[in-house]
């Protein structure tokens, strides 16, 4: 937090500096987006646990009390967080409802997480926290019904238009997608070598593939 000098008249009459606290000066949307970015890259690199006030301040080049201004407490900072990168998943969705296409947003999804390399990592730290975190639980478990929502009518439009196959209730495959996407996010922290660009293209063309209508196999009858 910035500290601005005054001068005051000491007792013996010298002149002396005096440093009072005060509203941080500058953009407070980019230095909020700034701490956020700070927090991410201590929770990918020392996880949950290990993510204190004043590493994300040293990370982002800021003092513990610039920190305090915007988050009260870690809670809040991981919330932020957590709901930052949240948002960014609902962005993604709002723009698919147009025009109904899974594979167009499982590609976007993908681009999205493997863009940046502290995305999955960070991810899977705040859902294991969830776990213990009863408040934080509540949050998550908000976000992703409404992730399941979205998703589930993104998935029943292309039901309706035969590009996805529709003996599975939509809710089911919403569900079946969501849970691939989450077991690839919790090992990929522990197993990246074997999580190659490649690798994880070819599991979403699977994934893909598994949602897809049958192909028609029937015969036609010979002339």
């Amino acid at each position: 937090m910035p500290k601005s000098p005054t001068r005051q008249v000491s007792s013996g009459g010298a002149v002396e500096s005096v440093v009072r606290r005060g509203r941080p000066t500058g953009d407070h949307v980019a230095k909020r987006a700034e701490l956020l970015k700070a927090a991410a890259s201590v929770i990918a690199q020392e996880g949950y646990a290990g993510a204190s006030l004043r590493k994300v301040a040293q990370r982002a080049g800021y003092t513990t009390g610039a920190v305090t201004y915007y988050f009260a407490n870690k809670e809040e900072l991981v919330t932020a967080l957590a709901e930052s990168r949240f948002d960014r998943y609902d962005a993604m969705l709002e723009a698919a409802r147009a025009q109904p296409d899974i594979k167009a947003l499982i590609d976007e999804w993908l681009a999205l997480t493997s863009g940046d390399p502290e995305y999955w990592p960070v991810m899977s730290q705040l859902l294991a926290h969830a776990r213990y975190e009863p408040a934080f639980a509540t949050l998550i478990e908000k976000r992703y019904a409404r992730f399941r929502e979205v998703h589930t009518s993104i998935i029943a439009a292309g039901q309706a238009q035969g590009t996805i196959r529709d003996d599975i209730p939509a809710d089911l495959l919403s569900d079946q997608l969501s849970a691939m996407g989450d077991g690839w996010m919790m090992m990929f922290p522990f197993e990246p070598e074997r999580f190659t660009p490649g690798r994880v293209q070819a599991l979403v063309d699977a994934a893909i593939a598994l949602i897809s209508p049958a192909p028609d196999t029937r015969r036609t009858a010979s002339p």
